[in-house]
């Protein structure tokens, strides 16, 4: 299983940079996310609507493509229990000062932590940089 945080999730529906080579890695295994990453994923969505690079028309197709491959067992969702939130808790607490995270991306690496993984896979350098306190290894492929 890969976990992949929502800016790889996105890639898997959006041309954003890097797309290619996170759909490559995407079709070798089963791919994971916290159940967040729904939300942010459409936010995402969203986000590139407001800047005017999609159409309406084509936010409300994108949101019904990634919801279509979500029922249909794309994904799976891994949930935000009270045992991912003690390890979000747990994370902050041992987090040196000079490490920037934000609670999202905490909620991530817990859940991928929680969850029995080793590894996973985003291109945010600050959740790359905390995945090691999570005892995650932080991978970016593009």
């Amino acid at each position: 299983m890969l976990y992949f945080d929502t800016a790889y999730l996105v890639r898997l529906h959006i041309r954003d940079p890097g797309w290619e080579q996170v759909r490559t890695l995407a079709a070798t295994d089963g791919v994971a996310c916290s159940l967040h990453g729904q939300a942010e994923a459409v936010a995402a969505f969203h986000r590139k609507f407001r800047e005017g690079a999609i159409s309406q028309k084509e936010l409300v197709e994108l949101i019904g493509e990634f919801e279509k491959d979500a029922r249909a067992g794309a994904f799976t969702w891994l949930p935000l229990s009270p045992a991912v939130m003690a390890r979000v808790i747990k994370g902050f607490a041992k987090l040196p000062a000079a490490t920037v995270l934000r609670a999202a991306d905490a909620l991530h690496l817990a859940a991928a932590a929680e969850n029995g993984l080793a590894q996973i896979y985003s291109n945010d350098g600050q959740l790359l940089a905390a995945a090691a306190h999570f005892g995650l290894k932080g991978i970016n492929i593009i």
